[in-house]
């Protein structure tokens, strides 16, 4: 399903864009909050440079909201309308699901919006 050279498989993944053979991210794994948003300056493979300009990735800030908007929507349905929870423990679910998903959401929003910008080159 994911194959290399679409831009679902480097937003999933967190490769580079590009060549998608690096991670862009020192430490692979989000869940380490202390590093979750290091960033390499640049691509060893095919040089790549993901700051592309100062402060590039602040336009994240608006794929990150389009994402939590659509958590807390799917956790809503998922507690309010599948489980026939209360408004109330719907809006704990909600909560607890941006929460728990925050780390993950954070890069996911850079690799979408890194991917806006750059995309994939088999000969790089």
């Amino acid at each position: 399903m994911l194959k290399k050279g679409s831009k679902l498989y480097s937003i999933l993944t967190g490769t580079c864009p590009k060549c998608q053979n690096e991670s862009m991210y020192l430490d692979k794994n989000p869940l380490h909050l202390g590093s979750v948003l290091k960033m390499n300056e640049h691509c060893n493979h095919c040089g790549l440079k993901y700051q592309i300009e100062p402060s590039f990735f602040y336009g994240a800030m608006y794929v990150s909201y389009g994402l939590n908007v659509a958590v807390g929507i799917a956790a809503f349905i998922v507690s309010y309308l599948i489980f026939h929870s209360s408004i109330k423990t719907s809006f704990i679910a909600i909560i607890v699901a941006l929460i728990v998903l925050f780390p993950i959401v954070l890069r996911w929003s850079r690799n979408i919006y890194i991917n806006m910008f750059v995309s994939y080159d088999p000969k790089a």
